[in-house]
């Protein structure tokens, strides 16, 4: 356990954050996501998909109630399976937060300035991004109650407009568009299902605040069951409102499906709205990922994994890991100016998910060590949850393409030479010393 990071998250303020990170710019497009290919019986996808992210999720709900140690799923794996793969998932899940940080932020800037065209200058360009991730930083430097009490606010601010959206909406929906005649194949199913696993991606980056969150044993797997059901029941409600008012024309608004419902319950102004609203969703996101990534490097740092000692730094003053939060957030805002950040989305699909897979197979691996975890939560029904999990997981990652795998299984084996030389010479200096 920290003694030196301040435990100070509730239970709702750790709900807000995986919420907050769930819930994405990827909402305001989802809907024709998934009516693009399972047309009105879209919520089957939901249903199932819902079922197999429980799966997951569960695994990520027991080993947080076990290991407790800044650094979510970094330290999830490190402490499971060893250093190695430690250095790996540390590496990748870095490479994939930086490069869709990077993304988002962009995105932020670019519904700005469609809002206000006197932005449309590389030079604001990069002010403006400057401001997004330094603010935020110095934000969560000054304290995570000062961080988290943002991602709380931001969530709020994410969720009202869209809570209007469903009530006020229901009055338009026509029961015919709900309406589907045959069931989906499974192979439809099965491809819908992949792009709405992704809808789901959060949890891993929102979960490396456990090092700060009180009474972790309990609040953590309260916090990844409560969050994963109100996203689910949240995104359900979304698709039904989208189908019942958009019907066959749903999968044509792919760019912002949620500003066209909103244009056609009140008009032109609902699109202005969403298209705010979908900006400061976007924002909210990034709110969440510099308060909780910066976390895993700390304790990445902290342990050796990363040789780094600076970014295992604890401010004197506000207890944070300060020299982490602001390496972070200048990779961010690098990799955001550059925009030579697309090619590692690849890494950002498959990593997240061999990460999912990692935390599962952690389940399985800490049952076996022997170990006793005082007041932990425990999976119901043996190892049948964290197989099926697993499985799960491969399933999706033959979805993959052979040249996503190959690129992959490239970036592996290159951390794992780093890794061994690495170890190589440490190992050498340290015979020199003795």
């Amino acid at each position: 356990m920290d003694k030196i990071l301040k435990r100070e998250i509730t239970l709702w303020g750790l709900t807000a954050n995986l919420v907050n990170t769930i819930i994405g710019a990827g909402i305001f497009a989802l809907p024709a996501l998934v009516a693009e290919g399972l047309g009105s019986a879209s919520i089957t996808a939901y249903l199932i998909c819902g079922f197999l992210i429980l799966l997951v999720m569960l695994c990520f709900a027991e080993v947080g109630s076990k290991i407790t140690s800044s650094g979510g799923v970094y330290a999830f794996i490190e402490e499971s399976f060893g250093p190695y793969f430690g250095f790996l998932t540390i590496v990748v899940f870095l490479v994939s937060c930086i490069s869709s940080d990077a993304a988002v932020a962009n995105a932020v800037f670019n519904i700005t300035a469609s809002i206000f065209p006197v932005l449309q200058n590389e030079v604001l360009r990069i002010i403006f991004l400057l401001v997004i991730f330094f603010g935020l930083a110095f934000i969560n430097v000054i304290g995570s109650r000062k961080g988290i009490g943002l991602v709380k606010f931001i969530t709020l601010a994410k969720i009202l407009p869209l809570l209007i959206l469903i009530l006020i909406g229901f009055k338009e929906v026509t029961i015919d568009n709900l309406m589907f005649e045959h069931a989906p194949s499974l192979s439809a199913l099965g491809k819908t299902s992949f792009v709405l696993f992704f809808a789901f991606q959060g949890v891993e980056a929102a979960i490396s605040i456990n090092g700060e969150v009180k009474d972790p044993q309990k609040n953590i797997p309260k916090a990844v069951l409560i969050s994963v059901a109100l996203v689910l029941a949240f995104y359900i409600l979304i698709q039904t409102i989208s189908q019942g008012i958009l019907g066959d024309e749903l999968p044509l608004y792919k760019d912002n499906t949620l500003g066209e419902v909103a244009s056609r319950i009140i008009g032109p102004i609902g699109l202005t709205l969403l298209s705010i609203g979908a900006a400061v969703s976007m924002f909210g996101t990034l709110s969440s990922e510099i308060l909780s990534i910066p976390r895993s490097l700390f304790s990445a740092s902290k342990d050796g994994i990363i040789p780094i000692k600076y970014l295992s730094k604890i401010h004197p003053k506000f207890a944070t890991p300060y020299t982490a939060i602001i390496t972070y957030a200048s990779l961010g805002f690098f990799f955001a100016i550059s925009s030579h950040f697309e090619q590692l989305a690849i890494v950002s699909v498959s990593g997240v998910l061999l990460i999912y897979l990692g935390v599962s197979l952690a389940v399985i691996k800490l049952r076996r060590n022997g170990v006793q975890y005082k007041n932990s939560f425990k999976i119901p029904g043996g190892l049948s949850v964290p197989i099926l999990s697993s499985i799960t997981i491969f399933w999706f990652l033959s979805s993959l393409t052979r040249s996503e795998l190959l690129f992959m299984a490239l970036f592996v084996f290159t951390l794992s030479l780093i890794y061994f030389i690495i170890g190589y010479y440490r190992k050498k200096h340290k015979s020199k010393k003795a």
